[in-house]
């Protein structure tokens, strides 16, 4: 425990909390700005098993804000370079790569041995993918999403809570053309999403359910919205995952 003590001291977590961490299971599905960030806190918190699903590699235009990589590694599988660079930060950790999108196809066999699936894209199609899943499988989604200034977390389907499709019934037109990121931002939004991850598994604070959390870093202020869980829309995330049976 002695690489946990400063965490284990906590009276909220402690050496019983920190063991559930140890034996907990989360699938991060994107490792570029906020998984990049993601990561790195959920191997240094302890978490037992992590996998890793990106297809994407280092460019340099990344490592302005993606902060897990080195110019080295430019041109290097995303997931796989991270896997090599988180191993060394905590090897007590297993850490699975997947070097391949997430797709319909796949996401029922990525995601169904995990207790927790993390939002790290930067995609509407992906995300809709996820909370489909997320609400077949019965697993909590923690999401994050960030643009230029502007962040946003939330926790969807955690105990029959609020999914992604009550925020954003209708689906979203994908944006063809790159925007501005805010370097520090997805630091901020990314390490917020691990918070969560942690008060779940250890039982401890108040989780971002039926809320979303907002930020705006240009003004310096945030908000805290409430979701409402819409049935209907639950029923067409189940209507979905079956699609993918």
């Amino acid at each position: 425990m002695e690489r946990y003590l400063r965490q284990t001291m906590l009276s909220e977590i402690g050496e019983e909390g920190q063991r559930l961490i140890g034996k907990a299971s989360v699938l991060l599905v994107g490792v570029g700005g906020l998984g990049s960030v993601i990561s790195q806190y959920l191997v240094a918190a302890g978490i037992g098993e992590i996998g890793l699903v990106d297809a994407d590699t280092v460019s340099l235009h990344n490592l302005q804000r993606q902060i897990l990589y080195r110019e080295p590694q430019i041109g290097l599988p995303k997931a796989l370079t991270a896997k090599q660079s988180l191993q060394k930060l905590n090897s007590e950790v297993n850490i699975e790569a997947y070097n391949v999108k997430f797709t319909k196809t796949n996401a029922l066999s990525l995601a169904e041995n995990y207790d927790i699936i993390i939002d790290g894209t930067d995609n509407y199609t992906t995300r809709y993918l996820l909370n489909d899943v997320c609400v077949g499988l019965d697993k909590p989604l923690v999401y994050g999403a960030i643009s230029e200034f502007y962040g946003q977390v939330s926790v969807f389907n955690y105990q029959g809570g609020a999914t992604y499709r009550c925020l954003y019934p209708q689906a979203e037109e994908e944006q063809t053309t790159p925007v501005g990121v805010f370097g520090m931002l997805p630091g901020i939004i990314g390490c917020m999403e691990v918070c969560e991850v942690i008060k779940m598994i250890t039982h401890t604070g108040s989780v971002l359910k039926n809320k979303l959390f907002t930020l705006d870093l240009l003004q310096s202020t945030s908000t805290l919205i409430d979701i409402n869980p819409e049935p209907a829309q639950r029923q067409i995330a189940l209507e979905r995952f079956k699609e993918l049976g």
